[in-house]
Parts: C-alpha cells; sequence; structure tokens
C-alpha cells in the first residue's frame, strides 16, 4: 500500500538522534539497502524510517557528538564492524584498552588483566564521542530510506490502535508524524517515556561525575584504572593527545559526593591536578595538564516497562548506570543489536515492525542483561563506598582471589567486553 492509503508517514519512527538512536537508524537502513542489492530483480518496499533530533548535528551543543569519550567494549566494536562503521571510527582515531589495573586506595586488594591472557587484541577502545557522531551521522546521510528530522522538539505523543502519532515543533511549526513503531532513544529524561506513563525505578547515587581529559608525565601503555576511593570510583581510560600523537592522555572520570563537586568546578588547573593526584596516587604517573571539567549528577533509573503497542524503548530512556564499569552506551547499543534482530527477524516473516509478540520478544531478550549489568554495577558503587571494616577486608580478599583464579578473571574479563547472556547477530561480528 502506499503511504496515502496506510496514512503513515514513516514505518519507524526514531526519536533521539543521539549515538544509540543513530546506530538503530544505522543498522535498519543498512539491512534494507542490503536486501534490496541481494533481490535484485524482486521488489523489496524499504522500511520508511525517521529520526527526530532537537539539535542539529553540527552544534557544538549536541549533547551526545561532544568533547567527551566513551569506552566501547569489545563487543560494541563487533556491532559496529557487522555495521561496516568501525574502519571509519578507527580512522577517526581509537585508543586500544590491552590491560585493567583495578584497586582499592589505602588496601592491598588488586586485580590486574591483560588483553592476551584473554586471546583478544583488546578488551576495548576508546573513542571520542566526536568521532563517533560524525561517523554515524555521515552514515545515515547515505541511506535513501532514512530521513533526519532535525532540529525538532518533540511535545506530545499519541497512540492509537493502528499507529503511534508524535507532534514536533520543526524550524517554528508543529507537525504531526504518523508511524507503526515509535523508538524512544531521546535519554534519561525521556519526553516520549513520560508522557506514555512508562513508571521507571530510580536512585540518587548522591554523587556527580567530573569529566575531563588529563595528561601525565609518563606513557599510558594501553592501560586502563579503576581506582576505588573513599569519596567514590575513579577510572582513567588511555586516550592519544591529538595535537601531538603522545600517548599520555587519559580521559578521567572521577566521582565525587555534592559537597566536593562545586570545589572540584571551581579549581584552577593547578590545584584541581594536585587534589586529582592525591585522591587517585601515583600509579599512572605525575598528571601535568587538564583540559575543560564537566560535572554531571550520577542516578541509577531503569524502566518497569520496554514495550508497548507501537513504542519501544531503547538506551538511557530504559536504562540509566554509574560509570564505574562504563557499561552505559554498550548497554543501549546492545538494545540496538537486538531491537533490529528481532524486527528484522519478524520482517522475513511477514510480520509488521509493532507486531506486539516481536516488541515483546525484544523486551524479554534484554531484561536479564539489562538487569545484570545494573545490578553488578550498582553493587559495585555501594561495596567500594563503604568504609565499614570488615566489608572493606572482604572486598579486598575477593580482588586478591580475583586476580589469582583464572576462572574468576575470565568471567570479570568478558563482562568487560560485553560478552553476557545472548547474544545477538551483530554482536557476533555477523550482519543482521
Amino acid at each position: 500500500m502506499t503511504q496515502a492509503e496506510t496514512g503513515l508517514d514513516y514505518d519507524i519512527l526514531i526519536v533521539g538522534g543521539g549515538m544509540v538512536g543513530a546506530s538503530l537508524a544505522c543498522a535498519l537502513g543498512q539491512y534494507q539497502m542490503q536486501s534490496q542489492e541481494k533481490a535484485q530483480s524482486k521488489s523489496i518496499k524499504p522500511l520508511r524510517i525517521g529520526v527526530v533530533e532537537a539539535t542539529p548535528f553540527s552544534s557544538e551543543a549536541q549533547p551526545s557528538f561532544d568533547a567527551r569519550t566513551v569506552a566501547l567494549a569489545e563487543g560494541s566494536k563487533q556491532i559496529f564492524a557487522a555495521l561496516n562503521l568501525w574502519q571509519a571510527m578507527e580512522e577517526g582515531g581509537v585508543m586500544p584498552i590491552k590491560r585493567i589495573h583495578v584497586s582499592d586506595r589505602g588496601h592491598i586488594g588488586s586485580t590486574h588483566m591483560d588483553c592476551k591472557d584473554q586471546h583478544v587484541d583488546a578488551f576495548g577502545y576508546v573513542v571520542e564521542t566526536r568521532v563517533m557522531g560524525e561517523v554515524l551521522n555521515n552514515a545515515m546521510g547515505k541511506l535513501d530510506n532514512v530521513e533526519l528530522i532535525c532540529p525538532a522538539e518533540v511535545i506530545g505523543l499519541d497512540v492509537s490502535a493502528s499507529a503511534a502519532t508524535i507532534t514536533v515543533n520543526n524550524a517554528g511549526q508543529e507537525r504531526q508524524l504518523r508511524a507503526q513503531l515509535v523508538v524512544a532513544a531521546d535519554g534519561g529524561q525521556s519526553f516520549v517515556r513520560e508522557q506514555a506513563g512508562i513508571k521507571t525505578f530510580t536512585l540518587n547515587y548522591d554523587q556527580s561525575a567530573a569529566i575531563a581529559n588529563v595528561a601525565c608525565d609518563k606513557t599510558h601503555d594501553n592501560i586502563a584504572y579503576e581506582r576505588f576511593t573513599d569519596n567514590g570510583p575513579m577510572a582513567l581510560l588511555p586516550t592519544c593527545n591529538r595535537d601531538t600523537g603522545d600517548n599520555n592522555m587519559y580521559a578521567l572520570v572521577w566521582t565525587v559526593k555534592p559537597g566536593a563537586v562545586k570545589q572540584i568546578a571551581e579549581l584552577d588547573d593547578p590545584a584541581f591536578l594536585s587534589q586529582l593526584q592525591q585522591a587517585f596516587g601515583k600509579r599512572a604517573g605525575n598528571f601535568i595538564k587538564t583540559g575543560p571539567r564537566h560535572v554531571y549528577p550520577l542516578r541509577f533509573l531503569q524502566t518497569r516497562e520496554h514495550v508497548r503497542p507501537h513504542l519501544a524503548i531503547i538506551g538511557n530512556a530504559a536504562h540509566a548506570l554509574h560509570p564505574v564499569s562504563g557499561q552505559g552506551f554498550n548497554l543501549g547499543l546492545r538494545d540496538v543489536a537486538v531491537l533490529a534482530q528481532v524486527l528484522v527477524d519478524g520482517l522475513r516473516d511477514g510480520k509488521p515492525v509493532d507486531d506486539i509478540d516481536v516488541l515483546r520478544e525484544y523486551a524479554q531478550w534484554r531484561r536479564r542483561d539489562q538487569l545484570t549489568t545494573a545490578f553488578s554495577t550498582d553493587s559495585l558503587v555501594r561495596i567500594f563506598s563503604n568504609n565499614f571494616k570488615p566489608l572493606a577486608l572482604a572486598r579486598n580478599i575477593a580482588l586478591l582471589a580475583m586476580d589469582i583464579l583464572p576462572p574468576l578473571k575470565k568471567r570479570l574479563a568478558r563482562h568487560a567486553m560485553g560478552y553476557t547472556g545472548k547474544l545477538p547477530r551483530l554482536a557476533r561480528g555477523l550482519p543482521l
């Protein structure tokens, strides 16, 4: 049927054009192109995909594609490789994480992991979100069946028995867009989720994350550090100095308590580096330079529903984690891989993209991974933020045991690489 006959503007409307929403558009858009190429003389109707984003992709204010970095797990690299996007990201600049060092400041417990012991090239890769944004935006621009609706702010949602309709403010004009399926990828403050009345479970960590790029007086040797302190966990992810090419830069994530947020934000650079040195120690060397600092409040969020008729929720709209283990975006990317697979498998079986059984398969598949990752991340924060002496002793024994027992270390390594539970095809490096 034609668009006029169905009354639909799109088959799938993705609200949120950040890294998660853009990845889903690329996955579904590329599948359609590949299917048409393979069919040759057969007529395959492509999915009409719309991506609604409030902030222009070229703007420095684009929240997903700023100067921050993200730690991509090895499993996430496989997803991007299967989408033919990894090579472009590598060319933009990525830094492999070859070793991981986990320690508890002021205690003897520590764990060291080397990718060679797990027979992989790296546990993961540190990538600037700006680089990922450019790659994803360029890829979407080449897909004939993907339309970017930007800048456009979603101001209304209505779900009927036959379709979902969103109202957007697009360049000062209101438009109504009707689709078989709306995918909410609009972040932790998801307008779509709220308008649908979907409840969430949330916890305030009473912590904020200070984000900055810092330089040391020695090279990082591709080591990522996770350091637990009295105030909260700290992470140093190896990156490259884009100006000099020197491998002495780290992406810092420093979680601090509310009382220290204002102080950390207002310190001059020498004072900030001094505080950082005191909190982290000299395991990575002496901190000699810092870039601009940004501070973000931290909370835990888990949506109580993942799907409803004509609606699916992915990424930070479905879950928000503490950054202690760097799993937030990786978890969202696995949402993308699973949702894309169940939709594509449904299409092959002649089912529409809004088939509720197909959507429920996505929800059921993702629940275990989301809950397991959320529980392990939350437990790390609470266990290592507690100074109760018996608990401190127990956690240090656990770190030491993990360091000397290969099965425990292998399990931790697989979790770090994003290889948990039933893996979708993209996460195994296979096409949809």
